[in-house]
């Protein structure tokens, strides 16, 4: 899991400035997701939903807060079943408040054993936006590791204590099935990475999306902003290459199942607007590619896209489902491993439907907003106040022309409407919208 990174921001999502040959090989032998989504486009919300399936009003509801510990998790669902679990990286839902904090004693915050998800090993840190600075602390192989310092970037060292573990686990329990995760920051701003990664995104080597305003200040900060962050994605492909060659040279790769996802998008000028937050597809839009190397050979072929709108809650079931295991009816979200594991012959309707999008309480700039997006590729939110935005990304991939300020589009919006008051009534939500289409 990556943090940051809009679903555009890949080659095989037709990004034809940045070069991704190890993640766009995932997408030719698995499936991607075209609709995933953040349902709450910002970190501590969504992971809590990822960890939990679990909905932000009953998980994490905002930043900085933290997860029950009570709660069942992704490793409690897979430890069920004879797995070894693993999670390496970026925790943040232990709900430790930065505040104004230039020596960023988050990275250096100890979380409980008891706060860890139960993951038979753990080794990351709480939050840290310095890619070269890195704290790690936890639990690995039966022997708790104290707070220490972590020389070099960021991606690479998780990868590389990834890849230690795995081998670990190749000796000490070699028939034993395994699940591991790896959390990194990038490409979180600040854009830092690697010289080796960034050296080809020159900001002027740039394209920049047709929803940025032509205004030379936005242009200049949008260029120089991508410029990073393409490395930090190049940094991340280098790595997954790393980490799928490792598992072909143990005779592995063909017993694995790899999923690559990030926790929300960010808006990198698009509107002139940065960051999160906001309902536009660069925040809420998500890359998710699960490739199941059971099934398919090591080169390539014709990709496979799906259309269905998964969303936080849904990985982990998701998760569990290319696994072959059974989902905890204590899951909010659903199983959409179909598509990936019979392309041509999944049950559609079994995941079919929208995705529930939620912003609980005004978080940072943006208002308070609920919305759903569609398989068809709509976006509809309400503020309080009633319908604010709504895109038909099939047509209008940009978002440049908005349906809920077209009277015209009365119909689509009240179906739209009530499809939400479902999903509010459905999930326990204590949202109310004053006004209908």
């Amino acid at each position: 899991m990556t943090d940051q990174q809009p679903a555009h921001m890949l080659g095989c999502a037709g990004n034809e400035d940045l070069r991704t040959p190890h993640i766009d090989l995932l997408a030719r032998r698995g499936t991607r997701y075209v609709n995933a989504v953040s349902g709450f486009p910002l970190c501590c919300p969504f992971r809590g939903s990822l960890l939990s399936s679990r909905y932000p009003h009953q998980a994490v509801p905002g930043h900085q807060k933290q997860l029950p510990p009570e709660l069942p998790t992704v490793a409690d669902a897979f430890r069920e079943h004879g797995y070894r679990t693993a999670w390496f990286g970026k925790w943040h839902v232990d709900g430790y408040q930065e505040g104004d904090e230039p020596e960023r004693r988050a990275a250096r915050h100890v979380i409980p054993k008891e706060r860890r998800g139960r993951f038979d090993d753990w080794l990351g840190y709480e939050n840290n936006n310095r890619v070269w600075d890195t704290w790690v602390h936890g639990h690995v192989h039966g022997e708790e590791v104290a707070l220490h310092h972590k020389p070099g970037y960021e991606v690479d060292l998780f990868s590389d204590l990834l890849l230690d573990h795995l081998a670990w686990q190749r000796e000490h329990h070699p028939d034993q099935p395994w699940f591991a995760a790896m959390s990194v920051q990038p490409p979180h701003d600040p854009y830092h990475a690697p010289a080796e990664d960034t050296a080809p995104y020159a900001p002027a080597s740039i394209s920049l999306r047709p929803n940025v305003p032509p205004i030379p200040e936005i242009e200049r900060r949008a260029r120089a902003g991508l410029s990073g962050a393409y490395g930090q994605v190049a940094s991340m492909d280098r790595n997954v290459g790393r980490i799928l060659r490792s598992l072909e040279e143990a005779g592995e790769l063909d017993q694995t199942i790899v999923c690559y996802f990030s926790d929300h998008g960010d808006l990198h000028g698009s509107h002139g607007l940065w960051e999160k937050h906001l309902p536009y597809t660069e925040s809420i839009g998500i890359p998710f590619i699960a490739c199941d190397f059971r099934r398919v050979d090591w080169y390539p072929v014709d990709r496979h896209e799906a259309r269905v709108p998964i969303n936080h809650v849904d990985i982990l079931p998701t998760s569990l489902g290319l696994a072959g295991l059974p989902v905890p009816d204590w899951c909010q979200g659903r199983d959409c491993s179909g598509p990936t594991l019979n392309p041509r012959g999944y049950d559609a309707s079994s995941v079919s439907g929208s995705a529930y999008l939620q912003n609980l309480s005004g978080a940072h700039p943006a208002p308070a907003w609920r919305g759903i997006a569609t398989e068809e590729g709509i976006v509809y939110v309400c503020s309080p106040d009633g319908p604010w935005h709504c895109y038909d990304h099939r047509n209008d991939p940009y978002e440049l022309h908005n349906l809920a300020e077209d009277k015209r589009q009365l119909p689509l919006l009240r179906t739209l409407h009530a499809e939400l008051l479902e999903w509010i009534e459905r999930s326990g939500d204590d949202f109310s919208i004053r006004r209908a289409p």
